[in-house]
């Protein structure tokens, strides 16, 4: 085998190429000097690029001074709309099924509150946690839906639409984690199909007492030093959420004070009395118990009904005590409830009597009898000038990285570009920073994540809701007939509305 050794000088702006072997010909030596201002070129149309990209960023930042009178003119998404994520025609919906917590009855702050205190006193008094955990108030500001909880780690999660950790959605306890820290335990900021098998998902309404709780407790024992299991942690806190549901403690707390916790809506009323004129078939599926239904029922319409008038009768069939998730899948039998005995009867329920209450069943049993067969506050900040302009002023910024990291290959790393790179980096940032500001200050929006895209709880309604709403008399805004259409721009999420960076070109 024959073996050549070559050695040349250092090439350089403004150098020359110089061969130290002798065995190198003439012609090969003018090849690699027209190599080498080939390459000399190249460097300084790199240089221009860099310069070309700095041009742009200026005019850009000249543009950030006033927001523009396009932006203005945008749509604005409506709080109050229906988002479709399938295709559905009202006309074909014969049947209407409603849950009652955050459906038909919708609550105030303070419900968060009364939970967390009733599950933290639980904590306390029968899982014999430390009484200086009676000193723990629950914080509105920190939680928002849709988080995960790793029960090996014992950190608080916010994902994105595939499973990326958010870099500011980390929380051990109450402390927000560095990017640094969050490679340093998870190796990667994407969660693993492995890791996923450890994670709690905190979706629904009453998971922010419960994310609140859980973080106040792993952060009392970090300060107190104290070695805990992230899982234990979990199942201590969802055993005493779980109780001071099961138990009446927070249905009878409501109801001791309505007032303070629920919310009256005439429109309700109005919506479920259309959807009867329509011919529509109506029911009601919960899991809380009749007594609490009820009482919360005739406080939110006492304004609405008369006297002579009952909410049980606006509905074919009302249904208590229906233990979801596991009604779809079981084949727990229906009993009829005495509302004045408070008992169930014996016999088999082989039909629903009108004005009647009904314990238990599922969803087999449900279809067989009546033969019926067939996640806000954040959209209005969306449509803020403010959030807007920061929204089109990051992705110009974006454009302007992309095409800045395009250079790196060939053009190195010049003072020029390190420069600008810092300068682009930095009102990134700030204007991202700005964002999530407008949303919680702990996570930041519940469907969005920090750069504008989709979070993984946005991933769970799209994936299992056809329409998504407010409240469920927003479709009194709809034709009872009207055809509800994905939009023909395609999103993730029907309700977010990208601000395009061509805004801001001239």
């Amino acid at each position: 085998m024959e073996m050549i050794g070559l050695h040349f000088g250092t090439l350089g702006i403004g150098g020359s190429c110089r061969s130290y072997n002798t065995s190198v010909s003439g012609q090969e030596v003018l090849k690699l000097e027209d190599e080498y201002h080939r390459l000399e070129a190249g460097n300084l149309g790199f240089e221009a690029e860099i310069a070309k990209i700095r041009c742009e960023f200026d005019a850009a930042k000249q543009s950030f001074l006033n927001i523009p009178d396009a932006l203005k003119d945008m749509p604005k998404m409506n709080p109050e709309g229906i988002y479709v994520n399938k295709n559905l025609r009202l006309d074909n919906i014969q049947v209407y099924g409603f849950d009652y917590d955050y459906t038909l009855a919708h609550y105030s702050a303070n419900l968060q509150s009364l939970i967390y205190n009733l599950a933290k006193e639980h904590l306390v008094n029968e899982l014999r946690y430390p009484d200086s955990c009676l000193g723990f108030r629950y914080d509105h500001a920190f939680p928002i839906r849709g988080l995960y909880y790793d029960k090996s780690k014992g950190c608080l999660l916010k994902l994105d639409f595939f499973g990326s950790i958010e870099p500011d959605g980390c929380y051990f306890g109450r402390r927000k984690l560095s990017r640094k820290e969050i490679e340093e335990i998870y190796g990667t900021r994407h969660i693993g199909r492995d890791q996923a098998r450890g994670l709690a998902g905190l979706m629904d309404f009453f998971c922010f007492s419960e994310a609140c709780l859980i973080a106040d407790i792993v952060q009392h024992f970090v300060d107190a030093k104290l070695e805990f299991d992230a899982c234990y942690v979990y199942q201590d806190v969802n055993r005493a959420i779980q109780h001071v549901h099961r138990s009446g403690l927070v249905h009878r707390g409501i109801l001791s004070d309505p007032q303070r916790y629920l919310v009256k809506n005439g429109e309700l009323l109005r919506f479920l009395r259309m959807l009867r004129e329509k011919g529509k078939k109506l029911f009601l599926l919960t899991n809380s118990p009749y007594y609490f239904v009820d009482g919360g029922m005739r406080f939110m319409l006492e304004d609405s009904l008369n006297s002579r008038e009952s909410w049980r009768e606006l509905f074919d069939v009302v249904i208590a005590k229906a233990n979801k998730p596991e009604f779809y899948t079981s084949e727990h039998p229906f009993r009829s409830y005495d509302v004045v005995k408070d008992t169930l009867a014996f016999s088999k329920v082989d039909a629903f009597v009108p004005n009647n209450i009904y314990y238990h069943g599922c969803l087999k049993s449900f279809l067989q009898i009546t033969k019926w067969n067939g996640p806000e506050s954040e959209i209005q900040i969306q449509n803020v000038d403010s959030y807007r302009f920061e929204q089109a002023k990051f992705h110009i910024i974006q454009e302007l990285l992309g095409k800045l990291h395009s250079t790196v290959a060939n053009s190195g790393r010049s003072e020029a570009y390190k420069s600008l790179l810092a300068e682009l980096n930095k009102e990134r940032q700030k204007a991202r920073s700005t964002m999530r500001s407008m949303f919680n200050r702990s996570f930041g929006a519940t469907f969005l994540t920090d750069t504008g895209q989709e979070s993984a709880f946005a991933y769970n309604i799209h994936q299992y809701a056809d329409v998504y709403t407010s409240k469920a008399e927003n479709f009194l805004f709809y034709p009872p007939e009207a055809w509800l259409h994905v939009p023909f721009d395609i999103k993730i999420m029907p309700h977010h509305l990208k601000v395009s960076s061509s805004l801001f070109s001239a």
